[in-house]
């Protein structure tokens, strides 16, 4: 395992579309894995393989709730319900944080690690993250939904 570079703002690689993955094989896994490692040292909730400069459409996402990361492989929303207000942040545009509006509730078909098809429900900040996630493969940054006059940058203490 290790730790990846996370792409930043500017980083045209951010605005690619992602390829679809074909076999879920070591390098694959390893991918998984060093996404997962990256993603707990920069205190997030989700990564998409773009953010680490790799055009395959693989998701990680944990909410810290106990019931461990979420891994999606060629992640698909079929189904989205509702709308949330939500603030938004993103690895990828460090300090800064607006208000999205997201799908309330949303069931997502993917692979996991292991190549077994699964359909997850996410509602509020699960559905936020596969979201904010899959929107990721397709290019799609948080920046391209803020509601006008809402996005802030932080400055750390």
């Amino acid at each position: 395992m290790a730790t990846r570079i996370v792409r930043k703002n500017g980083d045209e690689v951010l605005r690619k579309k992602c390829k679809k993955v074909e076999v879920i094989d070591e390098k694959i896994k390893e991918l998984v894995e060093d996404m997962l490692e990256t993603m707990y040292k920069n205190n997030g909730v989700g990564l998409a393989a773009p953010q680490v400069g790799v055009l395959k459409r693989v998701v990680v996402i944990d909410l810290y709730d106990n019931n461990g990361p979420i891994v999606l492989i060629n992640p698909e929303i079929i189904k989205e319900k509702g709308k949330q207000e939500v603030d938004e942040g993103c690895l990828s545009f460090p300090n800064q944080f607006a208000k999205i509006i997201r799908p309330a509730e949303v069931t997502v078909k993917a692979l996991d690690i292991d190549g077994k098809e699964r359909i997850i429900k996410g509602k509020e900040l699960l559905a936020q993250a596969i979201s904010h996630e899959v929107d990721h493969l397709e290019g799609i940054l948080f920046v391209d939904k803020i509601i006008p006059g809402t996005l802030e940058t932080v400055t750390e203490q």
